[in-house]
């Protein structure tokens, strides 16, 4: 029996998410052009290259919208837990393109770096557009991280960073551009180098956690815990052991050994794991339960029997 009922699956998880990513693909588009092309009349590297962030963010948007269509799929023959890692491939995958924008920008800022005479004064405009991408940006932020925990959403969660992570960039491209202003320009590309180094970290962070994450790793320790209490709450379980989850997308599958009295009925114990999985299943993010039962070991209740 299924008694699954969790938010994480209603088309309005998959609607929040949809309305969410297309208010960033917005606001990066405008964003992107105005920091490029402003960037370029300015001469501020720093300003191009958050420009460069702001159309990483407009692929990773385009990987979530991927992500969010395919994770939503029925459970088939070839995936017959669905398909939710796609989105945990996605959150790795938006990690790996931080890593890439991080990388490529901090090998731009050295090469400017290597020859200050090249590094031109910044028009006061660039400042300008560094301030409004900040406060855009910041924004923007808020609004996706609040839609992703509100969905319960670790590939929403990510690209939201992603936004957060451009606001942190404006902040010190704006700090290099007043550098810059005050006759010191090489405050500029040691901006553009600070933005690439914060990028390539949390490009990092999201690729290891998203890699662990499709190697089966477990749900935290107090949300195993808590299932393990939902599973001891119900009636005619006496104890639980070889207690094991694993990740699958923003779900959980679980694997569970449950006791029960030990001369009861094939058709009690049945009634009793039913019991059980729907509690858990019910409760917790949990994509599936697969209970084995096991004789109580407990002497007191050996010579009890249920009919």
């Amino acid at each position: 029996m299924n008694g699954k009922v969790s938010a994480e699956n209603t088309p309005d998880r998959a609607a929040a998410a949809s309305r969410s990513t297309w208010v960033s693909v917005l606001v990066n588009i405008i964003m992107a052009s105005a920091q490029i092309i402003l960037g370029l009349f300015a001469h501020s590297q720093a300003l191009i290259a958050d420009g460069i962030h702001s159309l990483s963010d407009l692929v990773a948007d385009g990987v979530v919208l991927f992500a969010g269509h395919h994770s939503k799929k029925d459970a088939d023959e070839d995936h017959p837990y669905g398909h939710q890692r796609f989105e945990t491939a996605a959150s790795l995958i938006i990690g790996l393109i931080l890593l890439a924008v991080g990388i490529g920008m901090l090998w731009a800022a050295f090469n400017k770096l290597e020859a200050p005479e090249t590094i031109q004064k910044v028009h006061i405009i660039a400042l300008w557009v560094a301030g409004t991408a900040l406060i855009a940006k910041e924004l923007l932020f808020r609004y996706m991280l609040s839609v992703a925990k509100r969905v319960k959403s670790s590939m929403l969660i990510a690209n939201a960073w992603h936004a957060r992570s451009d606001a942190a960039s404006s902040l010190v491209v704006g700090l290099g551009i007043i550098g810059n202003l005050l006759g010191y320009p090489i405050l500029d590309p040691i901006a553009a180098l600070l933005v690439g180094f914060m990028i390539s970290k949390m490009g990092w962070r999201f690729s290891w956690d998203a890699l662990h994450d499709l190697m089966d790793r477990a749900a935290d320790d107090d949300e195993v815990q808590a299932i393990k209490q939902t599973l001891l709450s119900t009636p005619g379980v006496l104890g639980v052991h070889d207690l094991r989850t694993r990740k699958m997308g923003d779900m959980i599958v679980v694997d569970a050994h449950i006791e029960v009295e030990a001369l009861i009925t094939v058709e009690a114990g049945h009634d009793i794991a039913v019991e059980a999985r729907q509690r858990v299943m019910q409760r917790h993010r949990v994509l599936n339960l697969m209970t084995h039962l096991d004789p109580s070991q407990r002497p007191d209740l050996d010579h009890q029997a249920l009919h």
